[in-house]
């Protein structure tokens, strides 16, 4: 199934909303590209990928350690949430929202399993956000990587 629709980045895009992986603010996002910044998409998914991955980085090293900053993880955690809602991240900022709770409810577990939710929904966009922009050029408004 995921052959066909390399050929249909419209459809591939279509399959992120239906999934709950992007909502309306992505397609705001769209609109803003059609004018002088053809660019523009690819920008914005390429440092919202480079720059969720480093908080994610971040957040894992803060409950890797034996006394965690709940309030450390909590800003790195409204930061993501913060980015995934400007691109239309849906699932993301759901998780994310979870997450915060768990740092409110100063639960390890709870992060450390709120984490692991962030980390699969991040990587799933980015990797559906690389297979969109692989398709040709109906998908040249997303990164390559």
């Amino acid at each position: 199934m995921a052959a066909p629709m390399l050929n249909q980045p419209n459809s591939l895009l279509a399959n992120m909303f239906a999934a709950g992986l992007l909502d309306d603010q992505f397609q705001e996002l769209q609109m803003l590209q059609e004018g002088s910044a053809p660019d523009f998409i690819v920008k914005v998914v390429t440092l919202f990928c480079e720059d969720g991955e480093r908080i994610i980085g971040e957040i894992a090293k803060l409950l890797d350690k034996p006394c965690v900053d709940y309030d450390k993880v909590g800003g790195f955690v409204r930061q993501l949430k913060g980015s995934s809602a400007s691109i239309g991240a849906l699932r993301v900022k759901n998780s994310c929202i979870q997450f915060h709770q768990c740092c409110q409810e100063k639960s390890k577990d709870g992060c450390v399993n709120s984490l692991d939710s962030v980390r699969n929904d991040f990587y799933d966009l980015c990797s559906m956000f690389k297979l969109h922009a692989s398709a040709g050029p109906a998908g040249a408004g997303l990164p390559k990587q």
